[in-house]
């Protein structure tokens, strides 16, 4: 009796692998009938097909924490982080801004040097230069 099919359908319903579905020997001939996925469904609630407990460790238990030499990670500095994430956002402010006409070829030019010299900490702070213009 080849229950290969079955098993990888009552896989797919009851979201779980291969390996942890179960048929019971004394039905395998109710499972050889079921065809549809409603039938693989009726057959898990009668008890027909059974679904393997997960083995190994569980996520419940928590392992006890080994803390070595060369296993202790420290807080990189983000401070270069912070600052690619805040030039990108002004870089692309002042480009709209010179697209919809705000400033000029000569005021972007100038505004993007002050921005990688950090003369602007926020997008607050350009708008208020901007506006200041």
């Amino acid at each position: 009796m080849q229950l290969a099919k079955k098993k990888d359908l009552a896989a797919k319903v009851l979201k779980v692998g291969k390996g942890r579905i179960l048929f019971v020997e004394s039905r395998l001939p109710e499972i050889k009938e079921a065809i549809s996925r409603m039938d693989i469904i009726d057959l898990h609630k009668s008890g027909a097909i059974l679904i393997r407990e997960v083995s190994g460790r569980k996520k419940i238990v928590k392992r006890k924490n080994r803390r070595r030499t060369g296993k202790i990670k420290k807080n990189v500095n983000t401070r270069k982080a912070e600052y690619v994430i805040i030039t990108r956002k002004l870089r692309k402010f002042v480009r709209g801004a010179f697209r919809i006409g705000k400033i000029d070829g000569e005021q972007k030019q100038e505004i993007r040097k002050q921005i990688r010299s950090r003369k602007f900490k926020s997008k607050r702070q350009l708008k208020e230069h901007l506006e200041e213009l």
